[in-house]
């Protein structure tokens, strides 16, 4: 991977993070329509170290009270009620999920969940079952009303995104709201929710950079900085942004986006398993 590559993919990395567009998925097709090979999952979780400091950047201090009312509550039994001593038990419970399958399915995840047919299905899918949770979710409950059950049940949904073209804040997201949970709610918790999952995710895959196939340090170290920066500013626009607004143009954005991409695919002009079929070359998995 060069480093013009690397600056792309950050850049894509760090807009869609957080955008309920999947930035497995566009990390993936930026690759296969600019010819690039693709970058791998360990490029993918590696870079996302970037976007979750963006995170822990921007809730600073609501996740510096979380950690240390939840310290306090081992000890002390005053703060065991407290709400984000409480709030810290469960991002614990919520992240249990993904933590086991993601090593479950790890294998699958580096090679048949990475087919291009099945991120653009899932985009589709996972976009109207976004704006169908956006219209009837009755957006009234708020994080302090977060129960185990909807812990356990927002992990899931995030569990879901280790599918690329699910995307890890659009499945958690629309999880929340079909609890319930109102839009800026139900966003927040899935970023909290994200932290321990992609640094875990990012930190057990660092060891892969610069083995065999796989990007080489520099670069990588170049994209996590850019979605590092990027990433930061587009949680600040898109928690100010669904205060007032729903998901629909993000809906529309990722049918269209699907079904362009299995319309290339199915007439060869896109490899599913790569980059762009040669000129006049038809698909090897049509």
């Amino acid at each position: 991977m060069g480093w013009f590559e690397a600056l792309v993919l950050g850049l894509v990395q760090g807009l869609t993070e957080f955008l309920p567009i999947s930035s497995s998925a566009h990390i993936r097709l930026t690759a296969a329509f600019a010819g690039w090979d693709d970058p791998g999952a360990a490029f993918t979780a590696v870079t996302q170290i970037g976007t979750e400091l963006a995170v822990l950047l921007y809730f600073s201090r609501k996740i510096g009270r979380i950690l240390r009312h939840w310290f306090l509550s081992l000890t002390k039994r005053e703060y065991r009620s407290d709400p984000d001593a409480r709030m810290g038990w469960l991002i614990i419970v919520g992240s249990l999920p993904i933590g086991v399958l993601g090593l479950l399915f790890e294998e699958r995840i580096e090679s048949v969940f990475r087919d291009l047919r099945l991120t653009a299905t899932t985009l589709i899918v996972f976009g109207l079952l976004l704006l169908v949770a956006d219209r009837v979710g009755s957006k009234r409950r708020e994080l302090d009303q977060l129960t185990v059950p909807h812990g356990l049940g927002y992990g899931f949904a995030q569990a879901l995104a280790l599918i690329p073209g699910v995307s890890r804040s659009g499945g958690t997201i629309t999880g929340g709201l079909l609890l319930g949970y109102k839009r800026a709610d139900a966003a927040e918790y899935a970023f909290l929710l994200a932290v321990p999952a992609v640094l875990a995710s990012g930190v057990y895959k660092l060891t892969d950079i610069g083995e065999g196939d796989a990007p080489g340090v520099g670069p990588t170290l170049l994209a996590t900085i850019v979605s590092f920066g990027v990433g930061y500013a587009v949680i600040a626009w898109l928690m100010s942004y669904i205060k007032n607004n729903s998901f629909l143009p993000f809906v529309i954005y990722r049918v269209a986006l699907g079904l362009v991409v299995l319309a290339l695919v199915f007439t060869g002009v896109l490899d599913p398993d790569a980059g762009p079929a040669t000129v006049g070359e038809t698909s090897a998995n049509p």
